[in-house]
């Protein structure tokens, strides 16, 4: 793997990093109510589920997943489900906030950590996106030398790394405008938005047939 092989490798990965998708969505979601903490938190979980598919590439697993119809159903359902229980409780909650019709609080609905974490980390493992990226594009820039898994995960951390940088940016710029990104009106404009996109994945991701 010469320069440009990496410098290629970066374009394409920063392309996918900053295209639009779920991550920005949940990360405008999550500092508003649950603090700059938990916004990293998801970071952190975005870069460990780029990790895992990119030792699933590695290992080669990620051409079982593919050549496998029922592994690969399999996953695709997991990822729906997940997608489409996010955004029914982002659109759920409009609702009831208009019930409500009290100001949102730091304290509402606001997540740990952990759950920050993971809902991060399930948000990329089960995105599609991130899935075919690593299943078809990822392999081209892989050598076939002894030293391939050192290469590979070389490239690994130049994905993680540019994901760290553009969406902690996203992280710092929420928690910056937090006083009007916690007003009940962006809060449930925010809501819709987080229901409708996830939920808009998780259709994509149904209808996704990797032969076509």
């Amino acid at each position: 793997m010469d320069w440009s092989d990496i410098y290629t490798f970066t374009v394409v990965a920063f392309l996918l990093v900053a295209s639009p998708g779920p991550n920005g969505i949940l990360i405008a979601k999550t500092v508003p109510r649950s603090g700059r903490a938990a916004g990293f938190a998801n970071v952190v979980g975005f870069v460990s589920a780029f990790y895992l598919h990119g030792a699933l590439s590695i290992l080669g697993i990620s051409v079982i997943l593919l050549q496998s119809a029922t592994a690969f159903t399999v996953i695709k359902y997991l990822g729906v489900g997940y997608l489409f229980w996010i955004g029914i409780k982002a659109l759920v909650s409009v609702g009831y906030s208009n019930i409500e019709s009290k100001a949102v609080r730091p304290s509402v609905n606001q997540r740990t950590l952990i759950q920050a974490y993971l809902e991060g980390f399930l948000t990329n493992a089960l995105n599609p996106k991130v899935s075919m990226f690593y299943l078809a594009a990822f392999p081209q820039f892989i050598s076939t030398s002894d030293s391939s898994a050192t290469s590979a995960f070389f490239l690994v951390f130049i994905h993680s790394l540019l994901n760290a940088i553009w969406f902690g940016t996203f992280v710092v710029l929420f928690a910056s405008l937090s006083s009007v990104t916690r007003s009940p009106g962006v809060q449930k404009w925010i809501s819709a938005t987080t229901g409708i996109v996830f939920a808009g994945f998780g259709l994509k991701l149904a209808a996704f047939d990797p032969d076509n």
